[in-house]
Formats: structure tokens, sequence, C-alpha cells
């Protein structure tokens, strides 16, 4: 999945500047490269989606974070908005909603 929404992005013109395996390392990887967009799953080891886009927004108020997850994961998506989170995206990803969350996100 991450690969499937790595080449939607850089097909698109985006750049991707760090991956992370789970949320902690993804924590410490938006701290390091402070990206434009973070795009982050739901459900990770060690530290989920959750939890890193809540300490994401806490170190940095204004991080831009679109969620993922798979179909009926409503109820965590909604907690992910409540967090911080400017969007989501549904597994599997289709181009055309992953970019329209990005642009949306970017605005």
């Amino acid at each position: 999945m991450r690969m499937m929404l790595k080449d939607i992005l850089v097909n698109n013109g985006y750049q991707v500047v760090g991956e992370a395996e789970n949320g902690r390392v993804g924590v410490d990887k938006y701290m390091e490269l402070k990206p434009d967009i973070t795009v982050m799953d739901i459900t990770m080891p060690e530290m989920d989606g959750l939890q890193a886009v809540k300490e994401i927004r806490t170190k940095d108020p204004q991080a831009k974070v679109i969620m993922c997850s798979a179909m009926g994961q409503q109820a965590m998506v909604i907690e992910a908005i409540q967090s911080g989170a400017k969007d989501f995206i549904v597994k599997p990803f289709q181009a055309e909603r992953v970019l329209e969350a990005i642009a949306k996100a970017l605005k």
C-alpha cells in the first residue's frame, strides 16, 4: 500500500521525502524532515496513527496530516479528524481521491 501511494504521489509531481514503518518513527521523521504534508495510516505498530497525529500536532500545530484507513474504520476516521488530521483517504487508494485530499490539505 505504501508503494502504491508513493507511485500516485511521484507520478503526479510530488516528492516523497521520507517513509516510516511505524508511528514512533513517523513522528521522529516528521520532526526531522518537516514535510509540507504527511500521509499516515491509522493502524501501525508501536504507535498508531491517532497517537502519532496528536503528538505531531502538539509539537507543530500547523502540521498537515492526512490519515489513511481501511473501510469500516469510520469511528477512527472521525477521531483522527478531531485529533487534527486535515482529511482521510480510504484503502485501497484511488489516485483522484488521494490527489484531492493532498490539494485540499495544502490550501
